[in-house]
């Protein structure tokens, strides 16, 4: 009877511990489970085992020991962007301005991003928004709408200057948006228009200029060669017949005759050839007068 008793006390004794070794042994796997990681391509993890910084882990999959091992916080490494504004800063000038800018940067060095700094994106945004309050103090209004590269590649290298120690790159800075006051924008439009007009008119002087000398150079050479005046007459009647539709025409009495006569071609002035007939005029034909027969002979 004892005998029995005992094997039934030990047979019950084996159940419990089955089934507490049942119950253990998926706590364990629970807790196996649980520290399997998985992360993106671009994505890295640091690891952190009671406190201290062990490395890195990822892409892909990992495993790390739940309750010790401890990851703060993702770090991707692709390109971030950042838009942000500077409300009402000052110029050197005096002039208050609003700048819409974008920030590109990313993680370079992951290890420094997660022992120098707490929260980098944020305190990258913060120094971007800082950097540009003291980029825009240092220059004048012309030169913020004139040279927006310029600045933006300054502001660039400042930037990266101060997030370099946290291993962020600063790619590169971007201005979209230059916003003046309403009253300074009408004064910067009259200052262009005027502008505009005064480079209008230093053109249309060059014009003039250009036109008079030649005009100067076209009558010297109307002055020694009279056959080129003659057929710049023939011209100006021509086009003022054909242009307009004129019918009647005011002609100058003192104009060139373009006409030739005998004389011009190697004979005298009452030799047969073709009669001094211009075009503008008719020159008259010169006549030989017969001598008078003495009367009563």
């Amino acid at each position: 009877m004892n005998l029995m008793s005992f094997f039934a006390q030990s047979a019950a004794d084996l159940g419990f511990l089955g089934i507490l070794g049942f119950i253990g042994l998926i706590f364990l796997v629970i807790y196996l489970l649980s520290g399997i990681r998985i992360v993106k391509e671009w994505e890295r993890a640091p690891v952190l085992r009671l406190g201290r910084y062990i490395g890195l882990k990822g892409p892909g999959l990992f495993f790390i020991l739940p309750g010790i091992d401890r990851i703060p916080t993702i770090i991707s490494t692709r390109i971030q962007t950042y838009s942000f504004r500077s409300e009402q800063s000052l110029t050197r000038d005096n002039v208050p301005v609003s700048i819409d800018a974008v920030l590109f940067f990313r993680v370079v060095d992951t290890e420094k991003t997660i022992l120098e700094v707490e929260q980098y994106a944020a305190a990258t945004q913060w120094v971007a928004q800082t950097t540009l309050r003291e980029v825009t103090g240092q220059v004048e209004l012309d030169e913020v709408l004139a040279d927006r590269e310029k600045i933006a590649h300054h502001m660039q290298e400042l930037v990266d200057h101060k997030t370099e120690e946290w291993g962020i790159k600063i790619i590169s800075v971007e201005i979209r948006d230059v916003v003046v006051p309403g009253r300074l924008q009408e004064a910067i439009s009259r200052q262009a228009e005027a502008e505009r007009e005064r480079r209008a008119r230093i053109t249309l002087a060059q014009a003039e200029k250009e036109a008079a000398m030649g005009m100067i150079e076209a009558a010297e050479k109307y002055a020694t060669s009279p056959h080129a005046m003659e057929l710049r007459w023939i011209n100006l009647l021509f086009e003022a017949a054909t242009e307009g539709g004129a019918t009647i025409m005011l002609i100058p009495a003192n104009i060139p005759i373009a006409g030739f006569n005998a004389g011009s071609i190697g004979g005298d002035s009452g030799s047969l050839g073709l009669p001094p007939v211009g075009v503008y005029g008719v020159k008259p034909i010169p006549s030989e007068k017969k001598p008078k027969e003495p009367e009563g002979e």
